[in-house]
């Protein structure tokens, strides 16, 4: 139950068109922002597939000059950022425009911040205070329906120095226009679709249930798990069928706009831990660890996991039932898909204390709704690890 004697804000100051065939209006939506010589940013296998063309192709028949960063890694690095902040200045980039998934576009609000602040290093934008400046004309074009970076105001980046990821947000960094066209996930394979499609849904339902959630974000957050648990199994067996690719493609904006008003939990801790010193797959590592989480934290929101169940449409009787459907439910739902077990990925068990308290660490810990510490922590990576059915 929400506290109304809380106050809070609903900033959502990015622009949404949606829709298939909408991938040609970004160009329009950066000249209506004022930028005329943009910098675009992606990575190779958005580049190599084509998929960027279309984009530049628009710029062209607007007589833009731009330039491409194609550099950006999974799991974005800080020298991803830093690079492609040197390729802008160089070229005299006074806009960004950035395709592709959750990497390329965390690394072009990261960019982002380096030019509007007239800074080389990342580092020391960490958190969710030091980046106060607006950062110049911003346009996303998401290839994959997962991370809802699109709409977010924080990108998730990798401290190399430290090997952990660091997360940069602020309201300053969000886009200015999201051009979301489900035609360009329609290449994705299934593999892909599934790992992505059970990142928005963690998003979803962490959104939903974290301890600082509220009303508005709720709302998207319950309409995002709808929608996901109906289309993602569709899309990731048919990546042809545009109406799954759509629906999927909603449900990770809106489970962007619920995470990003409220925040992430603890399955977003471990995920990132593992991505951090692993460099591995975040969508595969949330899918592992979301119902193991949410096992852990079962007594502290019965009552929001049976909403979620609900929101899945699955019947059941009183709240305690419902809960535990759900987290059975997902936990099938990931077998269905043929993501991997958790024992089964290149991790050291003799590691798990590093990775205990890197999660223990990350600042959305605060946010998870039964408290965490290292302790707690080892418990859900023993469970994770040694549950290999």
């Amino acid at each position: 139950m929400f506290d109304w004697m809380r106050t809070f804000d609903f900033v959502l100051p990015t622009k949404i068109i949606f829709g298939p065939g909408t991938v040609g209006r970004a160009a329009a939506e950066l000249a209506a922002l004022g930028g005329k010589r943009p910098i675009v940013i992606t990575d190779k296998g958005v580049a190599a597939a084509g998929i960027a063309d279309k984009i530049l192709s628009a710029l062209s028949s607007m007589d833009m000059a731009y330039t491409v960063y194609d550099g950006v890694e999974p799991n974005p690095k800080d020298k991803n950022v830093e690079a492609g902040a040197t390729a802008a200045r160089g070229f005299g980039a006074d806009s960004i425009v950035a395709v592709g998934g959750g990497s390329a576009i965390d690394c072009a609000k990261s960019v982002g911040v380096l030019l509007a602040h007239g800074a080389d290093r990342i580092k020391p934008f960490e958190g969710k205070t030091a980046a106060t400046k607006k950062q110049p004309p911003f346009v996303t074009v998401p290839t994959t329906a997962g991370t809802g970076s699109e709409i977010t105001f924080s990108s998730v980046i990798t401290d190399t120095q430290n090997g952990y990821k660091m997360t940069v947000k602020s309201p300053y960094t969000a886009a200015d226009a999201a051009v979301c066209d489900p035609e360009l996930t329609l290449s994705k394979p299934a593999p892909l679709t599934a790992a992505t499609g059970v990142d928005a849904l963690t998003h979803a339902i962490e959104g939903f249930t974290v301890n600082c959630g509220e009303p508005l974000a709720d709302a998207a957050a319950l309409y995002a798990i709808e929608l996901i648990w109906k289309y993602l199994p569709m899309a990731a067996r048919d990546g042809s069928d545009l109406s799954a690719r759509s629906g999927m493609l909603m449900g990770s904006v809106l489970a962007g706009i619920a995470f990003s008003h409220a925040d992430v939990g603890s399955v977003h801790c471990i995920a990132e831990s593992l991505g951090g010193v692993y460099d591995l797959p975040h969508g595969v590592c949330n899918a592992i660890f979301l119902p193991y989480v949410m096992e852990y934290n079962m007594d502290f929101c019965i009552e929001r996991y049976a909403r979620v169940a609900r929101a899945m449409g699955l019947a059941f009787g009183d709240a305690a039932e419902g809960a535990k459907l759900a987290v059975g439910s997902i936990k099938q739902l990931v077998k269905e898909l043929r993501l991997p077990a958790f024992s089964s990925l290149p991790v050291d068990a003799g590691r798990f204390g590093e990775l205990a308290a890197m999660s223990a660490r990350n600042i959305s810990t605060e946010s998870n709704p039964r408290p965490m510490a290292e302790a707690d922590y080892m418990k859900v990576l023993d469970a994770a690890w040694n549950d290999r059915a």
